[in-house]
């Protein structure tokens, strides 16, 4: 076992015990139950009545960790669900559907010599420390048990649900660590999510790195090389497991209370290849972050990307025909571009069918002192666009977006005292919708239109049914919307226009994604009026079904969390060697398939 770091210890030791303060937090409890339109200054003046240690106010978290400890002497009929939905803090965090867990790992070299690319040691390439998902990844040494466990508690602890998760894994190039690295991090990952749904607190027995990278001293402005060379000499090879272990670990999850229904890693383009396509999808990844930045081969040469477009458009075909989703990333104000270009740029991400993600994240360059962009900046080469450029440009991306891309993000969350000079605005998608509405236009990618907490009659839904092509096939984005065009489901089926990618998939159709909005709900829990399991899911996929037999095709596949592998085998899905299969039609229908093919 490595050395623990103090911080760690720290807040390890500072669990909050609620048996000493039992008087004050039954008393806040008990004012709670009994008033249920308890509204945010009703709640202020309870807590302010029964202070903490008399002085300082209890938190929301040490309210719910009270009520649970309590609950079974004291409220014994009180629904811990409703309770904590009351209290919940930044309840959009998990109105999606999922909780996501985003999780790093261990800074690594790179294999790119991006300009705009930070260099801070002490963090995975292109993150710096004072990022919030970053932060948390250090204080725990980019230990992927201790990430994912204090994640699930802290979210725990707020009044989230935590048995649906999207385990989300950045960090540099993934692709370019290891494969027992690969392995291993997974591994760890899943073992978290099985001990924390089971109880079990296995924190004291997590091997940290040896190295806190916190303490290492920047290198200031520097190139990747040296990036790469001082992280070189840090890494070790203990960090290590086999597929079996792996896989004992999935079986695991397959039926535990916190299940992984998504698993993400962040690649490049140049480092997709058939065999990290299976790679990828062996470790249970069902979508993939991508680093597009540019569609033009001119600025990502002056900004040495070290790809060209072409390996973007083969990476997407070759990842979008194994059924993953696209989570693209995209970066205006690059040198060499303009608004102008970028403007262009943006629209041939969704006119050209070689790309059109299904999510992404917009990025607008800006200026870190450790990257090598600096030099640029002061030669006055690159210049960042002025607040009104950037509202417009951003602007017009949104009003661009289609309806089957989901925009997660429109800047990093990079603190504005780590940049120079770029944007600050921490609210720019707000700032950018209302310059959009301010000239009649609207936002209809999938976050703005999501159902969210809004209430809504299921009888009242409307099945739709949007095609578009892509670089494979012919794409159908199923979706139940409201008749205020709010999206409450969607599903993804990709109907390839050739034999699959590769045996298993040959004669499949392929749902790449099927999801539910509205409050992440716990495992078999339902709520009155909310999207979470009123069947939606089951009826987005017989209409899959039914859309893939008209068109011939003999087999349904679906690309299945971990998680989500009981569900499918509930709905008559069997397992394949990496995707869960429709009972295959009879040889004629094969035979069929093929001559037509």
């Amino acid at each position: 076992m490595g050395v623990v770091p103090d911080r760690a210890v720290r807040k390890r030791q500072k669990r909050f015990d609620p048996i000493p303060h039992e008087r004050e937090l039954v008393a806040i409890v008990d004012a709670i139950v009994r008033t249920p339109g308890l509204d945010h200054g009703q709640l202020d003046s309870v807590l302010k009545r029964f202070p903490r240690d008399g002085c300082g106010l209890f938190s929301r978290s040490e309210i719910i960790s009270g009520f649970r400890h309590f609950q079974s002497e004291r409220w014994p009929d009180v629904d811990e669900a409703e309770f904590v939905a009351r209290l919940r803090l930044r309840p959009v965090r998990t109105q999606s559907g999922v909780t996501p867990v985003t999780v790093l790992t261990k800074p690594f070299p790179c294999p790119g010599e991006c300009i705009f690319c930070p260099n801070d040691i002490r963090m995975p390439k292109s993150y710096l420390a004072d990022e919030p998902g970053a932060q948390r990844a250090e204080d725990n040494r980019f230990d992927p048990y201790l990430q994912t466990w204090n994640r699930l508690d802290a979210y725990r602890s707020i009044g989230h649900p935590v048995e649906k998760v999207e385990l989300i894994i950045l960090g540099g190039t993934w692709s370019f660590h290891p494969e027992a690295y690969q392995i291993w991090f997974v591994k760890r990952c899943f073992d978290a999510l099985n001990d924390y749904g089971s109880g079990v607190d296995g924190r004291a027995d997590a091997g940290l790195a040896p190295v806190g990278f916190r303490e290492l001293a920047p290198i200031g402005r520097g190139s990747p090389g040296a990036y790469n060379q001082r992280i070189s000499a840090l890494l070790h090879e203990s960090e290590r497991a086999s597929w079996d272990e792996l896989f004992v670990s999935h079986r695991t999850n397959e039926t535990a209370r916190c299940r992984s229904v998504g698993l993400v890693v962040e690649t490049r383009p140049d480092h997709i290849s058939d065999e990290e396509v299976v790679r990828i999808r062996r470790l249970g990844c069902t979508k993939v972050q991508i680093g597009l930045q540019s569609l033009s081969d001119e600025v990502l040469e002056k900004n040495r990307r070290g790809c060209d477009v072409a390996a973007s458009r083969r990476a997407l075909r070759m990842l979008r025909g194994a059924g993953f989703k696209i989570h693209a990333h995209w970066m205006p104000n690059l040198l060499g571009s303009s608004p102008g270009q970028d403007a262009e740029d943006y629209s041939r991400l969704f006119d050209d069918a070689d790309f059109r993600p299904d999510e992404l994240k917009l990025y607008p360059c800006s200026l870190i002192e450790s990257a090598e962009l600096m030099n640029y900046y002061e030669s006055g080469q690159w210049r960042p666009y002025e607040n009104a450029e950037l509202v417009d440009l951003l602007a017009q991306c949104l009003e661009r977006t289609p309806a089957y891309c989901r925009l997660t993000r429109v800047i990093r969350d990079f603190s504005s005292g780590d940049i120079v000079a770029g944007n600050k605005v921490a609210n720019l998608r707000e700032v950018a919708e209302a310059a959009l509405e301010a000239r009649g236009g609207s936002s209809r990618d999938i976050r703005a239109r999501e159902i969210r907490d809004t209430a809504f009659d299921p009888n009242s839904l409307e099945l739709t049914v949007e095609t578009y092509q892509t670089s494979i096939g012919l794409e159908h984005f199923l979706s139940f919307v409201t008749d205020t065009d709010r999206l409450v489901g969607f599903l993804r089926l990709s109907l390839p226009g050739s034999a699959g990618a590769s045996e298993e998939l040959r004669y499949s159709a392929m749902i790449r994604e099927v999801h539910v909005y509205g409050d992440s709900l716990a495992l078999g829990q339902r709520g009155e009026g909310t999207a979470q399991h009123l069947g939606l899911g089951r009826r987005l996929i017989e209409r899959a079904r039914r859309i893939s037999v008209a068109a011939g095709f003999p087999d349904l596949a679906v690309i299945s969390a971990v998680g989500t592998r009981d569900y499918y085998r509930q709905l008559g899905f069997q397992d394949g060697e990496l995707y869960q299969h429709l009972p295959r039609a009879d040889a004629s229908a094969v035979a069929e398939f093929e001559s037509v093919a």
